[in-house]
């Protein structure tokens, strides 16, 4: 007997989901928590698993179709399939007995893959059934495409290109990016949006971390970078100046009073903001740790709405990537945004002398509505400060 799949119930904040991807096809053989189908939402990407062993008899939504939270979206029936997939499981022990290689007919598209690497395979122009797949079952991961495309060419003519000939590719933008252009063009257009810059010296904090970084590694078994330094001192700072934790809602002012950082990561799909919660109780290590599994979870695609929901304040890193400086845009509803930017040695002036020291350029967007410039001085002059004696920011002096 047919049983309904469903859409996952979504939360509030999201009104519907697209359909990604189906790993199945109707009549394909599935085993129980396989994952069939993937939802995307405006924040996340939702894996729709398999109730039992079976497989499915009919697809209602097609991919690229839209659906409302706990629609039904496919027929299941358990246990069927296994019928159908018995004489090639058979075939293959008996290949792999007499000595011969088992031969596994390949019918993969590049539909079927997962988004990543729907959109790896779709940028290299590389056809999935050419690719080998280490993943679970068999499938194709965004790491067997770049290996491939690693692999030399065997026996392959350059292809002429005629002089003046010009490729294109149209892609769809997906529901995330789509979302983040939206919420980063309302901040714009919504905001009395205005960033003020300073500079940190990153001596003080490169030698701590120089000395401390291994004994750190050993303790906690998490990475000592520079993050920690920043979210900690811009909990310290925000307790300082309520005002950039706060948020305005209609003609209400909403002051915070707790701490949750949002940490901008940048991940296939577009930007996302996960948030780590109550930063003043939180340890650096804890702080290390906690942007670690987000970074991981970003990655594979696996941050839940929950994690993404929320939070007072954001610091963005651009200096990963080698921005010098930037303006950093406004995570609505929050008043204020730190920007972080490459570490660079310039001559300054210390105590009437030149000294070549590590500098990084921080910028602070905020929204004049809520924080006059005073504020927002302050509040950047404040994490430089203790950035510069992190001795004040870890004795919280």
């Amino acid at each position: 007997m047919a049983t309904e799949i469903k859409a996952p119930v979504f939360p509030e904040s999201v009104a519907d989901g697209t359909i990604a991807t189906w790993h199945k096809k109707v009549g394909e053989p599935v085993s129980r928590d396989e994952v069939i189908c993937d939802i995307e939402t405006d924040k996340v990407v939702l894996e729709v698993v398999a109730p039992a062993d079976g497989s499915l008899v009919a697809i209602i939504k097609d991919e690229g179709d839209t659906v409302l939270s706990d629609e039904v979206i496919a027929q299941f029936e358990a246990g069927a399939g296994a019928a159908t997939a018995a004489p090639a499981v058979e075939q293959a022990v008996a290949q792999t007995q007499a000595g011969a290689a088992p031969v596994v007919e390949r019918t993969e598209t590049v539909s079927d893959q997962a988004p990543a690497v729907r959109k790896a395979l779709t940028e290299s122009g590389i056809a999935a059934a050419d690719v080998q797949g280490t993943g679970r079952g068999g499938r194709i991961t965004k790491e067997d495409v770049t290996n491939h495309q690693a692999k030399p060419a065997a026996n392959v003519t350059p292809l002429s290109v005629a002089v003046g000939e010009r490729i294109e590719k149209r892609v769809p933008m997906t529901r995330l990016r789509k979302r983040v252009a939206e919420r980063l063009l309302a901040a714009t257009q919504e905001t009395a949006m205005l960033t003020t810059f300073n500079e940190v010296n990153m001596k003080p904090i490169m030698e701590l971390r120089k000395q401390y970084k291994d004994a750190f590694e050993k303790r906690h078994g998490a990475r000592l970078g520079f993050m920690s330094f920043f979210v900690k001192a811009a909990t310290e700072a925000l307790k300082r100046y309520p005002a950039v934790n706060a948020s305005i809602d209609g003609d209400d002012i909403v002051y915070h009073g707790y701490y949750d950082i949002g940490v901008a990561v940048s991940s296939d799909r577009g930007l996302v903001v996960p948030v780590l919660r109550d930063t003043d109780r939180m340890s650096y290590a804890e702080v290390e740790s906690g942007i670690g599994a987000y970074a991981a979870k970003a990655r594979d695609g696996k941050l839940s709405i929950e994690e993404m929901t929320g939070g007072t304040f954001t610091i963005t890193n651009g200096g990963t990537f080698g921005s010098l400086l930037s303006t950093p845009i406004l995570n609505q509803p929050q008043t204020g945004i730190l920007g972080m930017h490459k570490i660079q040695e310039r001559p300054m002036a210390v105590n009437g002398q030149v000294e070549i020291l590590p500098m990084m350029y921080l910028a602070l967007s905020y929204d004049h509505r809520m924080i006059d410039g005073k504020e927002a001085v302050g509040f950047l002059v404040a994490i430089k400060e203790l950035l510069e004696e992190p001795a004040k920011l870890i004795l919280d002096l």
